[in-house]
């Protein structure tokens, strides 16, 4: 039996309607993930630089990070790194406090979305339990390097919160240009542009 649940339509760029609610993966498309994230700001936008640090930008920051902690990894495991947040096109980038306030229902939701993304681009829908920790020590260390780098942090407070980077920035090929805010089409470019490098042999 189908579950029932109140309709949340949103209806997207390409023209699909996504119940966010009861999401299919038939109705999911990167062009939409790619527009949404270009356009979502992490830090809730109190961040250094020209341009807000989208979310496109933090997944392909993340996505590096996971490379460069796994050289082993391969195409679909980096995969799952650059999509990691991808429910954030539709449910925006919310801080952790919030979320923990708002409890086990905003996580749900947040699942069934990533869930069928992952189903609408050949993954499994839940990745394994060590891979979703690795990226999840991915994400941590692009959240160091970004509140040291762009939200004011000092690096002992973001220590606090974030852990030890295990890995140097300066060991991080072109740390310069993953860090420096970009504007909206380039985050969407070079999304789009890792998204399709990766998906290609899946």
């Amino acid at each position: 039996m189908a579950r029932a649940s109140s309709r949340a339509w949103q209806r997207m760029l390409s023209g699909r309607r996504l119940d966010i609610l009861d999401p299919s993966p038939l109705d999911v498309e990167i062009s939409d993930i790619a527009h949404g994230l270009a356009r979502v700001a992490r830090w809730n936008g109190q961040t250094q630089g020209d341009y807000p640090f989208s979310v496109a930008q933090h997944s392909v920051l993340v996505m590096e990070i996971f490379r460069a902690l796994n050289p082993a990894a391969g195409q679909r495991d980096l995969l799952y790194a650059l999509l990691h947040d991808a429910p954030e096109y539709v449910m925006g980038d919310i801080i952790s406090p919030f979320k923990a306030a708002m409890g086990g229902n905003y996580k749900d939701v947040e699942n069934r979305l990533l869930g069928a993304v992952h189903i609408r681009f050949a993954l499994p829908s839940v990745p394994p339990p060590a891979l979703t920790k690795q990226i999840k020590r991915a994400d941590k260390q692009a959240a160091f390097f970004e509140a040291v780098h762009l939200a004011g942090f000092a690096a002992e407070e973001a220590r606090q919160f974030f852990g030890e980077p295990t890995i140097a920035a300066f060991d991080l090929d072109r740390f310069g240009v993953l860090i420096r805010p970009w504007p909206t089409r380039e985050a969407h470019d070079r999304f789009v542009e890792a998204f399709d490098t990766l998906s290609a042999d899946i």
